[in-house]
């Protein structure tokens, strides 16, 4: 049975981190290779399919991860974080940054792809509560949370488009209907769901922030740390902008999508910090600055090979034929589109791991019953939307970098953002369900 086969995975998976101690990346080897040979992989086929799922992982990931990490770091050790950091308290008042850093998350969410807001977020996060002198729960779970729920809920990200693509759904009635959900999401599973983690006392990784103390007279101004800090999210931006308003034979078509690229945004953004945040305000060598570039590689190199690890563990899963299984075994239920559409992507996401797969894997069962049934395909994209978020298991990237960037256990990692996840997951079908009896 592969349900079985995946049970096993995970739990040799836990055993392995939680009673023997093993590092992540060694344990998602062992357990990635046990579940293929638990479900009759021939071995060499399973060596194949972690070489494609680590590679593919990290294909896309350790660009973004790398340059995002020295981006952070350029702008953290010449003062932008602090900067950025220090005026958001001034205007919300310490006791509400968790606010200031929901309302941020939110609206950089809405248009960056989730790993890219999660890199460029985080340092920001860690400023504001060492400045603040608050709890890192208090404002993470705020910022995990915005940047989650537009990932599901809301267009251009990757998810809802592509299940919009695959339904024949408007794609303005979806970002219309995800808005409605998202900001309540947002406040609900933000600044008032952190309540639950305010005696969580998590340190903040000592390698991927700065500690130091600044003069803000030599600091640059809020603008220009916030406009570079920012800056990917514009030219990205403008990528977005070139492709649905230029001829695709244009040559400025081509050079805006190039520089609006995820990957030569960051790179072009990090150039820029490098000069604002090191040769022009600070008059720092550059070889003092490519020591900072050094030591942000190094220090994320664990983190890289973890993520590639929860990839080729995914990359198993799929490979053993876990999603065709689930597919077949669900076909013939007799239930609302809406509960069945989201109970396939639960299923799914736990066992696969990937929203990518969970959502295209799913649209596809469900375009003859939504043909069928005639039901709005704009809430059926948001029912399969909020669904693919559900748990973050551990073949998820989600589930590692929130354990290695918040610096928790796999106990505690369980205990947030998973359980968030599904909580926002079940939250997303009543809200739909909701709205059904509205637009039908």
């Amino acid at each position: 049975m592969p349900l079985i086969a995946l049970a096993s995975g995970i739990l040799i998976l836990f055993i392995l981190i939680i009673v023997f101690k093993l590092n992540a990346f060694l344990s998602l080897m062992i357990s990635a290779i046990s579940v293929g040979l638990i479900q009759g992989m021939p071995p060499l086929k399973i060596v194949t399919s972690i070489e494609t799922g680590l590679g593919g992982t990290l294909g896309h990931l350790a660009i973004i991860i790398g340059l995002g990490a020295i981006f952070g770091k350029i702008i953290s050790e010449g003062g932008g974080a602090h900067r950025i950091a220090s005026t958001l308290i001034n205007i919300f008042g310490e006791k509400r940054v968790d606010w200031a850093i929901c309302v941020a998350s939110f609206l950089l969410g809405v248009i960056l792809y989730y790993e890219v807001s999660y890199i460029l977020i985080i340092p920001i996060v860690y400023t504001v509560a060492i400045e603040a002198k608050v709890k890192l729960m208090k404002v993470g779970i705020p910022f995990l949370a915005s940047i989650s729920i537009a990932h599901v809920f809301l267009p251009p990200h990757p998810g809802p488009t592509a299940i919009s693509a695959a339904l024949g759904a408007n794609l303005g009635l979806v970002l219309l209907y995800g808005i409605i959900l998202a900001i309540p999401a947002a406040v609900i599973f933000g600044p008032l769901f952190s309540k639950l983690y305010k005696n969580w006392n998590i340190e903040i990784p000592k390698h991927l922030v700065t500690q130091r103390e600044f003069n803000m007279d030599e600091v640059p101004s809020f603008s220009t740390s916030i406009l570079t800090a920012v800056l990917p999210v514009i030219l990205i931006l403008v990528g977005v902008i070139a492709e649905f308003s230029l001829s695709k034979t244009s040559i400025i078509y081509k050079i805006l999508t190039f520089i609006g690229n995820a990957d030569i945004a960051l790179l072009i953004s990090l150039l820029i910090a490098i000069y604002v945040f090191g040769l022009y305000r600070n008059r720092k060598p550059m070889t003092d600055l490519m020591k900072i570039v050094e030591q942000s590689l190094i220090s994320m190199g664990g983190i890289i090979f973890i993520l590639g690890g929860g990839g080729a563990f995914k990359q198993v899963i799929l490979d053993s034929g876990m999603a065709n299984y689930i597919a077949d075994f669900t076909s013939g239920w007799n239930i609302s589109p809406f509960i069945l559409a989201w109970i396939i992507a639960v299923i799914i996401r736990i066992a696969v791991g990937s929203a990518t797969v969970t959502v295209l894997t799913t649209a596809g069962i469900m375009v003859p019953i939504l043909k069928a049934t005639g039901v709005s395909p704009e809430l059926m994209v948001l029912a399969i939307g909020s669904a693919s978020i559900a748990w973050a298991p551990p073949s998820d990237v989600s589930f590692w970098m929130t354990k290695e960037y918040f610096n928790l256990s796999i106990g505690q990692t369980i205990k947030s953002v998973c359980f968030m996840y599904t909580i926002v997951a079940i939250y997303g079908l009543l809200g739909v369900l909701a709205l059904s009896t509205v637009v039908g």
